[in-house]
């Protein structure tokens, strides 16, 4: 029985207990007896009202994931106006909201929800940065975009007609082997994602050196050609060689 049902129930039994009172006592006014007939009425009336304005909330809610899109890989300096002016040749941004890291370091990238003013302009940003490298704030890799779901959203709104009951388990009870398996593997999978996030900083860190290194060698290397153009070295080297090179 949902709530609805009970709400219906408890007034119906209140109406038929009204009209028994009314039998007993007709010389009651009739304008007082309809009075209290509507008082009944009452909160049936303001719990079907709050039950819709319930619903309906969700609803914009709901809509609210399909215009947002999630980024990942942003520098930690990533700002909302950062997000903002980058995100502008897409479309309206209304709102950056980046999700805080409670398990890694703070020069981890980061991660945000980004709301645009429709859904077409949510879709257009996963596309482009799919097909093309997108940069933001001068972070040495492009982010990545993804459509939004609702469960990335800490303050998401109850969904209608859900509850959650909580309740202690005693060791007879038949679901509290269940219970201590939900908790070790709860264990289980914070360990593993503290290991792989480890690897994964080890890993970043290591191509960042190696990227680092490639970079000094290709600047080294230009800079040796360009010294070569300009001091003439290249031109006698041509002339010993019977090549002629074109000045520009």
């Amino acid at each position: 029985m949902n709530m609805r049902t009970m709400a219906c129930g408890m007034t119906v039994v209140t109406l038929h207990e009204m009209v028994h009172h009314e039998t007993m006592e007709n010389e009651m006014p009739r304008v007082q007896r309809r009075k209290q007939v509507l008082l009944a009425l009452v909160p049936l009336f303001s719990f079907i009202a709050m039950e819709l304005s319930d619903e309906e909330q969700y609803a914009a809610f709901k809509d609210k994931v399909k215009r947002t899109v999630y980024f990942d890989n942003l520098t930690p300096q990533a700002t909302d106006a950062v997000m903002k002016t980058a995100l502008d040749q897409f479309g309206n941004v209304l709102s950056v909201q980046f999700i805080p890291n409670y398990i890694g370091p703070s020069k981890m990238p980061a991660a945000a929800l980004v709301e645009m003013e429709t859904e077409k302009q949510a879709m257009k940003i996963i596309e482009e940065t799919e097909d093309f490298p997108f940069m933001i704030s001068g972070m040495p890799r492009p982010v990545r975009a993804f459509p939004a779901e609702i469960e990335m959203y800490e303050d998401r709104p109850r969904k209608p007609g859900r509850t959650i009951q909580c309740q202690w388990l005693e060791e007879k009870d038949p679901d509290f082997a269940v219970a201590q398996q939900i908790k070790d593997l709860v264990k289980y999978q914070a360990t593993e994602a503290s290991f792989m996030l480890k690897q994964q900083l080890a890993e970043e860190e290591r191509l960042h050196n190696k990227h680092g290194e490639t970079l000094k060698a290709n600047a080294k290397k230009l800079d040796l050609i360009e010294k070569v153009l300009t001091d003439g070295s290249a031109r006698k080297l041509g002339t010993c060689y019977n090549i002629r090179l074109q000045e520009n």
